[in-house]
């Protein structure tokens, strides 16, 4: 399993990005930034109070702390080249410059207005405020990816079943965003997961679209949603490998798959697993966490143009300093998609 994450930050160290972390007083923040630029995995770009960060520093012994640049956007010589360029981007939506000028102070915003204006390529936060808060400058200014409407989250997990999806390690999606997704929404959730399994994760993606049902062995109109959504993948990106519907173990188990899905070249080899609901979902990464003893690593966010991640605000510093590095692998892909 820490074979994936040190492939993960190798990737990030090779072709540094610059990641944003709006959060610059947060403490297990600041220990992970500390230890990401001892490593050298990223370029780090620190929002608030210079004199505020320096001192948790000190209080904390960080001293790497100095190698980030610390960005305060009360004082920032660019803080209204950014007003006008949000100010721009929002005036179908009736903002006024007045109000851009007060939302550039907000962390959050400023760091997306960078990504956005091209001065970093990515960004992570949460362990200080909530999704909302997160997701709403980055859906407003970077905005989502061409031909994607629905921002979704995918889980990698690292099992103990080497048996199953590459040497143990799956992705599942959506587990964090989008409750009840259509058709066409849940054909965007396949391919942002498969795109993610191949950006972070360094998975051929074969992708599985889960359900109760097995190539019609059940009728049901959330079964038809699938198929629908199959189509509409297939149609979107024919680079992909993907198939459906499939349950759980005919999308595993080879003997399964060949029983129940003769001929399918993704069923009994899936590594990427799209669930019909955000419920099954989250239900689902969790239980294999907890009974399978599995690590979850994410959610990892998918469908914005430029990677912004969301922290759970229980996270722990590995957590931070995991998601840094994935963030990078993230910004390394859109960029390598241009």
């Amino acid at each position: 399993m820490q074979r994936l994450i040190n492939e993960i930050v190798e990737r990030a160290k090779a072709d540094r990005q610059r990641i944003v972390l709006p959060e610059g007083t947060e403490e297990r923040t600041l220990k992970a930034a500390n230890q990401i630029l001892t490593d050298g995995v990223a370029d780090l770009i620190i929002l608030g109070n210079p004199d505020e960060i320096n001192a948790c520093a000190k209080e904390w012994g960080l001293g790497n702390i100095s190698k980030a640049t610390i960005i305060n956007p009360e004082d920032s010589p660019k803080k209204e080249e950014y007003a006008q360029l949000l100010c721009e981007l929002r005036k179908k939506k009736g903002m006024t410059i007045e109000e851009a000028r007060k939302l550039v102070l907000d962390p959050l915003y400023y760091g997306c207005l960078m990504i956005k204006n091209g001065d970093a390529d990515g960004q992570l936060a949460g362990a200080r405020n909530t999704t909302g808060n997160v997701l709403r400058p980055a859906l407003q200014i970077i905005k989502t990816a061409p031909g994607i409407t629905c921002v979704s989250g995918a889980m990698l997990l690292l099992t103990h079943a080497p048996e199953y999806g590459k040497n143990g390690v799956l992705v599942m999606g959506d587990v964090a965003v989008t409750p009840v997704p259509d058709a066409s929404q849940l054909a965007q959730i396949a391919i942002c997961t498969a795109r993610t399994a191949r950006a972070v994760a360094g998975l051929d993606p074969k992708v599985a679209m889960l359900s109760f049902s097995t190539k019609g062995s059940a009728k049901h109109e959330v079964v038809d949603k699938v198929v629908e959504a199959l189509k509409i993948a297939k149609e979107m990106a024919p680079d992909i490998a993907i198939d459906g519907e499939l349950q759980a173990d005919a999308a595993l188990v080879p003997e399964v798959g060949a029983s129940k899905a003769p001929g399918s070249a993704i069923a009994g080899h899936a590594n990427v697993l799209v669930v019909p609901s955000l419920e099954v979902g989250n239900i689902s990464y969790k239980l294999v966490q907890r009974l399978g003893h599995a690590d979850a690593v994410g959610p990892i966010l998918q469908g914005i143009a430029r990677p912004v991640n969301d922290l759970s605000r229980g996270c722990s510093i590995e957590d931070v300093y995991r998601m840094i590095a994935i963030t990078a692998n993230q910004a390394i892909a859109a960029k390598a998609a241009k």
